[in-house]
């Protein structure tokens, strides 16, 4: 290691990986240090039920990550990452059997939704088809401070996207259309009637249009796996099993970059109280199953997806949200699920299979939610619990004990609610620098916020190597 580093990176998430390759590739001396023995942060695999049964902690199904502008420029192929598709990327069952879908195609989608509404969803979406590329360059980098490279498709990205859910849904007459898209705003666990709700449901059907909901084939940890590889190939060092509790345990460096919570940066910088304001939300009950064959879903299309959504109507979703984000377990709670074996059979044993559900919970919940989740899967698949060979839950205690980043079991990495879901973690044009001048922050508390894409580490090391090239 040489004597003086050009940039030190704590936490080997996507994010930090991503951050590291960056700078690498700029010919910078780079290393990572991480905490556990392994790297991966919010994507991992890991054996939690039977022996075979592989399955990913936290992050399965990644919409976000292929259709990623970081990723997208990284031979990561090279390193082992491959792309597998389920035969559709998402469906919303209801009571009655049927079920919503998000396909590729935006014809079947629309057609889901039932007469009165696919042409509503077609106009909705056309403005952007074709055009993601565009839409994620400037969505996903940082377009506060820098002039967007395609305003007309962003522009009219945002008329679409700032208001709430609310408006987004009086575009459709029926409820199949709201719940779904009701839903696709809940994967950030805030409640729906917040500013930009919309985008966020928008991004996610965008995306299933664009490039799917895919997962990587052996899990989640692949993604990791493969940046790892790629920053090794490129000259950078990680180091495992290394917990940094302040600058000084790190080598000397010209820059320090952190994919940790704004608060553990803080504590580790000896920062203060700069980021006080800094919000964490609701979190989650996950629980991980070995099954002996597939979930026995009512609705033929969830037999096809990769994510299914339960919770039949926007009504029964916001509640839910509303009590996990206001203090309270909800008893009806809004599941989002995944089955990666579908696409990737190497997940299982021959003919088994693995699951994946979760529930929203208040933030440091310490119940379980377990009997209640099971409930609602049931609701949609009769004979469930007939197919369960081995659990695994994990609580916002457990979850947070597993990953510092998840305070209180946020898996978002802090509140993604009101201003917070655009200006994070504090009011800035520049959310990747802190008050000291070697410190920056890359975590899924930067813009554009969570989810495994790798953008918050390219956008921090783009902040990181202008301030060294200054020098």
């Amino acid at each position: 290691m040489p004597s003086m580093l050009d940039a030190v990176v704590v936490g080997a998430g996507p994010n930090g990986l991503t951050a590291a390759v960056e700078l690498a590739r700029r010919g910078f001396s780079v290393a990572v240090f991480e905490a556990r023995d392994t790297v991966g942060g919010g994507a991992r695999t890991e054996e939690l039920t039977l022996p075979g049964f592989r399955h990913d902690p936290c992050s399965a199904v990644h919409p976000l990550g292929v259709g990623s502008p970081a990723f997208k420029t990284m031979p990561l192929d090279r390193y082992g990452l491959e792309w597998l598709q389920p035969e559709l990327p998402m469906a919303h069952p209801f009571d009655n059997g049927t079920a919503a879908v998000l396909s590729r195609s935006v014809a079947e989608t629309a057609a889901s939704f039932g007469a009165r509404d696919a042409g509503a969803y077609r106009r909705l979406v056309a403005p952007f088809l074709g055009r993601w590329d565009e839409l994620a360059q400037d969505f996903m980098s940082l377009p506060m401070t820098a002039l967007p490279r395609h305003p007309v498709t962003l522009a009219r990205f945002g008329l679409a996207g700032l208001p709430p859910y609310g408006v987004l849904a009086r575009r459709f007459r029926d409820e199949k259309a709201r719940a779904l898209f009701a839903g696709l705003v809940a994967h950030v666990i805030a409640p729906l009637n917040g500013i930009a709700t919309s985008a966020v449901g928008l991004v996610f059907a965008l995306a299933a249009h664009a490039g799917g909901w895919p997962v990587p084939r052996g899990g989640s940890q692949s993604i990791s796996d493969a940046l790892t590889a790629y920053l090794r190939a490129l000259g950078g060092t990680v180091h495992t099993g290394y917990e940094i509790k302040r600058l000084d345990d790190l080598p000397p460096a010209r820059a320090y970059v952190f994919d940790t919570s704004p608060t553990a940066l803080a504590r580790i910088a000896g920062l203060g109280r700069v980021y006080d304001g800094y919000r964490y939300g609701a979190s989650v009950f996950k629980i991980d199953y070995a099954l002996d064959g597939p979930v026995p879903w009512t609705a033929e299309e969830a037999r096809r997806a990769g994510t299914v959504q339960i919770g039949p109507t926007t009504g029964e979703i916001g509640r839910a949200l509303r009590e996990a984000s206001g203090g309270q377990a909800p008893a009806t709670p809004f599941l989002i699920t995944a089955q990666p074996s579908l696409a990737d059979p190497s997940r299982a044993p021959e003919g088994k299979h693995v699951f994946w559900a979760y529930g929203h919970v208040p933030n440091g919940w310490d119940g379980d939610l377990t009997d209640a989740m099971e409930r609602q899967i049931e609701r949609f698949a009769p004979g469930f619990r007939d197919r369960i060979l081995a659990r695994a839950t994990a609580g916002p205690p457990q979850l947070a004990a597993k990953n510092a980043n998840y305070v209180g079991g946020d898996i978002a990495c802090g509140a993604a609610s009101g201003l917070q879901l655009l200006l994070r973690p504090k009011i800035s044009l520049f959310p990747y620098t802190t008050p000291h001048p070697a410190v920056f922050l890359c975590s899924s508390a930067t813009p554009p916020g969570p989810g495994v894409h790798g953008m918050s580490g390219h956008n921090a090391a783009k902040a990181v190597w202008r301030r060294l090239r200054a020098e």
